[in-house]
């Protein structure tokens, strides 16, 4: 198995490097890509040295038969027609192709069949925020449909990139030492502070993300379901959290939907008040599994059900899941063709 990164050098490029070593992918080859600022850097990868090629217009993507790609929107519609020329799975972590109808949107736990049907070769990865909640809604849509989500998420720095981690350790730094603040990733200051937007504003008051997550919930779920997101960056550092509200064609038990977490693949249980158990991201960051608690019956609507929800953005919200499609694509024998 030949295998690509292309964005190595990202955030989710460098945690495709560690999700694929530790799940033990079988790589026999391993060719990193990237932007002319990062070609030329090296990185370890089981014990050998990589390093970054510059991403051209060229063969290089001839041998390759899986090609994950985190290097934003505008790079992967320019080289999508490069990288899959010649057979290989491009399974891209950015928003380029996620709505197109010729490409599958596939979070495993929930579609990964739709993965098999890829006549441009291309498989898209889900918005963070989605995969998170979605991996969470199948099994309880399995024991009712899902008629409608109210979902506020609460998202960490790691959702905008390495660079804007590092700005909110820096801007707690200049704050503690009473210097100005440096404000260049996010709209506003985020050290001791919530900003109520993440990506840009549509004509219907909602921003890009938040519809994001309604038009992408129904193509994943393959659902009439309808999800109205408040999404919020607040000052954590890496592992997003949400609270989700659905209500369901007919009423769902706590000890049921509790059950259903509990043997749900992707999902931890993690849910006990009384001892003050429930998840949040200090505990699930660098984790695989999404940890769901605060389950309760929704007090405004005879067939709702709350929960919370906390899980690592970069790992099952991008690096893992596209490389659990890979895994799904091995095992059914479908890489090529």
């Amino acid at each position: 198995m030949k295998v690509a990164i292309v964005g190595a050098s990202g955030a989710v490029g460098q945690e495709f490097l560690r999700v694929l070593d530790e799940r033990h992918f079988p790589v026999d080859e391993l060719v990193l890509f990237g932007s002319p600022r990062s070609a030329g850097s090296h990185y370890v990868f089981q014990g050998k040295d990589c390093e970054v090629c510059l991403l051209q217009h060229n063969d290089d993507f001839k041998d390759i038969d899986i090609a994950f790609t985190s290097a934003g929107a505008g790079t992967s519609k320019e080289f999508a027609e490069t990288i899959t020329r010649y057979g290989a799975v491009m399974i891209d972590n950015s928003s380029a192709f996620r709505m197109d109808e010729d490409v599958p949107l596939v979070v495993p736990e929930c579609n990964a069949e739709d993965a098999l049907n890829r006549p441009r070769g291309i498989i898209a990865n889900p918005n963070c925020t989605t995969i998170m909640m979605v991996v969470c809604l199948q099994p309880l849509e399995q024991l009712s449909h899902i008629k409608r989500i109210h979902v506020a998420s609460y998202q960490s720095a790691s959702g905008a990139g390495a660079a804007a981690m590092a700005e909110l350790e820096q801007q707690y730094r200049e704050i503690l030492d009473g210097q100005p603040v440096t404000v260049k990733k996010f709209p506003h200051q985020l050290a001791y502070n919530v900003i109520p937007q993440i990506d840009v504003f549509q004509d219907n008051g909602y921003t890009k993300e938040e519809m994001k997550m309604f038009n992408e919930t129904r193509k994943i779920m393959h659902s009439d379901v309808r999800c109205s997101a408040m999404c919020v960056r607040v000052s954590s550092l890496r592992a997003h959290s949400e609270s989700v509200w659905v209500e369901t064609e007919r009423p769902i038990s706590v000890e049921e939907a509790q059950q259903a977490f509990a043997n749900a693949p992707g999902v931890t249980l993690h849910d006990d008040p009384t001892q003050l158990i429930y998840p949040m991201p200090l505990e699930t960051a660098g984790k695989d599994n999404i940890f769901v608690g605060r389950v309760r019956k929704d007090l405004a609507n005879d067939c709702g059900l709350t929960f919370w929800l906390s899980g690592d953005q970069i790992r099952k919200g991008a690096a893992l899941n596209a490389v659990q499609i890979a895994e799904y694509l091995i095992k059914v024998g479908k890489v090529k063709g």
